[in-house]
């Protein structure tokens, strides 16, 4: 029989991406979404301009000093991490730059600033004086924030597609147990790109407009970016750690296995970690990306392990999809909804289209007004290659929360 392990708590929150720059302005517009968060962007390759996901404030530049590092990925991951700063500087002292490890997930890194070079070189024969072929390297992402913040601990960055950030935390919790770290940054960036936006037009998985999960009318995803941190360490705190289940299935390079055996198998390994079941989640962030497939599948997978009642949602018609930045900013909101921030308990209303596609076997979306009742929450991301990952927070003060299955509602 295996130790019982010490429990593992999330703080120190931070996010930009199209709901906003800051963990209060992100959880005021997911509650209250303002009109028009999704952008235009276009032509790509087939001439189509679509709705993106984007983050249009003024982004901070890397200093004079980091200029290997130049990306836009970068800067939109500084952004994050400029607002926790303060903390991780505190949590530097307290234990050590080598005992602070760094584990971000991301699908792009700085492929969009290869982009642009490479076009340059094409009509002038030169690359830009400031290009350099690592910076579209994956470990480039998780190299800059350990180098901008002084650290020396374990670094290192994943990149298996839509679950990419979400499985930090898997790789966080097996650091921190086996000592090797006293606290993990952990979370994910996505920048906008061509490349991604192109190749996923070329899979004819791109939305005419707004995209609309779980609806009849659904037709594709909209593409986003965003950068989402969060510190987890054995320190207690508001929210706490609770589960994370992965598995690969490994069905198809870019469609979910219909009967979603992977995913399935990830939500229940998340749930045994946990130790609840699931009548005692209290909402679901789904994957909802909107296509076909996956929409079908994941519907049939909810009903099959959670009934009809247990509220859940889709928040990518207001961010679009962010790819290797989307589990973390996912499992970051539910974080917020959990948080002192939203004394209300409100969750999310499904955006977009109030039918539901007759075809799929009923959900418990959430379509009204609802307020949490159980505080242990799940967000779910199911990625290319069936990469799959299901993780389960809870409210600290209501951990362990009631047994009891929650009424219907």
């Amino acid at each position: 029989m295996q130790p019982e392990r010490a429990p593992l708590y999330l703080n120190h929150f931070a996010i930009t991406s199209p709901l906003g720059v800051n963990a209060a302005q992100v959880l005021e517009h997911l509650l209250e979404p303002p009109a028009n968060l999704l952008r235009p962007y276009g032509p790509l390759v087939s001439g189509k301009t679509v709705l993106v996901g984007q983050v249009c404030d003024p982004l901070p530049h890397l200093p004079e000093y980091l200029v290997s590092y130049q990306t836009r990925n970068n800067q939109l991951l500084l952004s994050a991490l400029s607002q926790i700063a303060k903390p991780i500087a505190a949590a530097k002292k307290r234990y050590g730059a080598d005992r602070i490890a760094i584990i971000l997930g991301t699908s792009t890194s700085g492929i969009a600033d290869g982009e642009t070079a490479l076009t340059q070189q094409i009509h002038t024969g030169n690359w830009p004086d400031d290009y350099n072929y690592t910076q579209q390297e994956i470990g480039h992402l998780s190299a800059f924030a350990a180098t901008y913040l002084g650290l020396t601990g374990v670094s290192y960055t994943i990149s298996t597609a839509c679950s990419s950030s979400g499985k930090v935390l898997a790789s966080a919790q097996r650091l921190l147990h086996a000592d090797l770290a006293d606290m993990v940054i952990v979370g994910g960036c996505d920048t906008l790109s061509g490349l991604t936006l192109n190749g996923f037009d070329g899979l004819e998985s791109l939305a005419t407009d707004i995209c609309l999960p779980f609806s009849p009318q659904r037709d594709g995803i909209n593409i986003g970016e965003a950068a989402a941190l969060a510190c987890l360490s054995k320190e207690p705190s508001e929210i706490q750690l609770l589960g994370v289940g992965e598995a690969s299935d490994g069905f198809h390079i870019s469609s979910p296995d219909p009967q979603g055996r992977g995913a399935e198998l990830a939500i229940q390994q998340a749930l045994e970690q946990a130790k609840v079941t699931p009548a005692q989640i209290g909402y679901i962030n789904l994957h909802g990306t909107a296509t076909i497939k996956n929409d079908a599948m994941e519907s049939h997978l909810i009903n099959r392990i959670f009934g009809t009642n247990t509220p859940c949602s889709s928040t990518k018609p207001l961010t679009g999809h962010a790819l290797g930045a989307a589990g973390a900013q996912e499992w970051l909101l539910c974080a917020l909804l959990l948080s002192s921030q939203n004394p209300r308990r409100i969750l999310p209303q499904q955006q977009g289209s109030t039918d539901y596609d007759p075809d799929l076997p009923p959900i418990g979306l959430i379509r009204q007004a609802q307020t949490w009742q159980s505080g242990i929450f799940m967000s779910n991301s199911f990625a290319f290659g069936g990469s799959n990952v299901s993780v389960i927070i809870g409210r600290h003060s209501l951990t362990p929360v009631q047994t009891e299955p929650p009424h219907d509602r």
